[in-house]
């Protein structure tokens, strides 16, 4: 478990066109290259890693942008964002999944009351919020990893099969006893909201920032299969399971986000809705072993490990993404790389560059 933090050891340069800037709330790795997500667009970010600068142990930069639209034949418009929260690298594929989540309008300084009241009672959905997809990573003429609609190998990108208002999962979960009556709920209310991913072959965790019921936290598995020009839910097991629920003793914190570390699992946690409060660091230990042996559709496992606690601000720095890095750029030792959202003063520098943080195990 990570035990120390290096603050703002890991800088990102973005530029003025950047599809994503400060708004960082999913990242994955392919050897020297980042990607990363976020959650006001409706594409990725690809950074170089650049020679250091200054005290910034990695440094990374020369963004080139990778629009959802270009790759995939999208549930909604091209210019809706897809809210990002979730990714991971597998197999040659990067997967991405959008919060599924309903907003709600927030009330403005600048508005009299009945305009807020108005503004707070109008709830919607994005076409591109339910969106689980895989996109295939393919380098190009320089060597360098590009995100393709088709693959020279045959790899096409696919996203689960669905429209503007609902996809498969959200079929499948409507009549849920835990979740069902939380899908109309927005997710900055304690309602349906993805924000974890993590891949195991074809299994896939999607870890729910909320609901958070009665202190626990949810992680749902399911399966995925292309077929046709779509991602299908194929069956967990015999029985035809196509959804397990595992739920997780956080101290009441819903998932952030998700990354497999060998057998573990490791989840970044914080606060289900929009509070100021702790954001942590736990870990699931041997989960990819247990995953892979158990059969049970509901599960509740209290017996997480918890590693430093993450700084956050009042409105500001709040840790939203993080993965491992890898063993080259980390010198061989364990190494997590955590990005915040809505970044404070103390993590940026000029409008376009941004600081991460570094966990180790001292």
């Amino acid at each position: 478990m990570p035990n120390a933090r290096s603050a703002n050891a890991v800088r990102l340069e973005f530029t003025a066109g950047s599809l994503v800037q400060s708004n960082l709330s999913g990242a994955a790795f392919t050897g020297d290259w980042l990607w990363v997500a976020g959650d006001e667009a409706c594409g990725l970010d690809r950074l170089r890693r650049l020679a250091p600068l200054g005290a910034e142990t990695l440094r990374f930069g020369e963004v080139r942008d990778f629009p959802l639209s270009d790759l995939l034949d999208l549930p909604g418009a091209a210019e809706e964002e897809a809210d990002l929260e979730g990714m991971a690298v597998a197999d040659g594929y990067l997967w991405v999944v959008g919060s599924h989540g309903l907003k709600r309008k927030n009330a403005k300084p600048d508005r009299d009351h009945a305009d807020n009241a108005k503004r707070l009672a109008k709830v919607a959905l994005d076409g591109n919020r339910r969106l689980l997809a895989c996109l295939p990573i393919e380098p190009d003429v320089q060597g360098e990893p590009c995100l393709v609609r088709q693959a020279q190998d045959g790899r096409r990108a696919l996203r689960l099969k669905g429209d503007a208002q609902s996809n498969l999962l959200t079929r499948a979960l409507a009549e849920d006893i835990h979740f069902g009556p939380y899908m109309a709920i927005p997710g900055k209310d304690n309602g349906f909201d993805i924000e974890g991913l993590a891949v195991d072959g074809r299994r896939l965790l999607l870890g729910l920032r909320g609901p958070v019921l009665r202190g626990w936290s949810a992680i749902l598995e399911v399966a995925v299969e292309a077929r046709g020009d779509h991602l299908r839910l194929a069956p967990l097991d015999d029985a035809g399971t196509l959804i397990r629920k595992h739920f997780l003793q956080l101290d009441g914190l819903g998932v952030r986000d998700l990354h497999f570390s060998g057998d573990d699992l490791f989840i970044l946690a914080g606060p289900t809705m929009v509070l100021n409060g702790d954001i942590r660091v736990f870990k699931w230990p041997a989960a990819r072993s247990l995953l892979a042996a158990n059969r049970e559709t509901v599960r509740f496992e209290a017996g997480l490990t918890e590693s430093v606690p993450l700084p956050h601000g009042r409105g500001t720095n709040r840790a939203e993404a993080f993965c491992a890095l890898p063993p080259a750029l980390s010198a061989g030792q364990a190494r997590w790389l955590v990005l915040y959202d809505a970044p404070g003063a103390d993590r940026t520098e000029g409008a376009h560059t941004v600081f991460g943080d570094l966990l180790r195990q001292d």
